[in-house]
């Protein structure tokens, strides 16, 4: 149990902390992000990591009130984190190489 609790709480924190890093660096060159647009076929692409975003808020909210006593939660959340990391990580990526081809005006 104290190896579930140890992993989600650092999974988390570190998750939280990358979050902060990639909106610090988009958000420092804010005309670029307007060049980025989104189609409306697109739009459906979104549902899955909404799911992992809600997912994560609900295991987040379930585990910190349970004070991480719940080794299947904590794994759950350490799963549903991780796979979120990938995700975020992928989509920075992409973003970052949208921004890279917008001319500096």
């Amino acid at each position: 149990m104290i190896t579930s609790k140890l992993v989600a709480k650092t999974i988390t924190r570190l998750f939280l902390v990358l979050l902060m890093v990639a909106l610090a660096f988009l958000m420092n060159d804010n005309n670029k992000l307007d060049q980025v647009y989104l189609a409306k076929n697109q739009i459906w692409a979104f549902i899955p990591p909404i799911l992992l975003i809600l997912g994560f808020i609900s295991l987040l909210i379930i585990c910190t009130r349970q004070k991480y006593t719940k080794p299947d939660m904590n794994w759950l959340l350490v799963v549903n984190t991780v796979v979120l990391m990938a995700y975020g990580v992928t989509l920075f990526i992409r973003i970052n190489e949208m921004i890279a081809q917008v001319p500096a005006h």
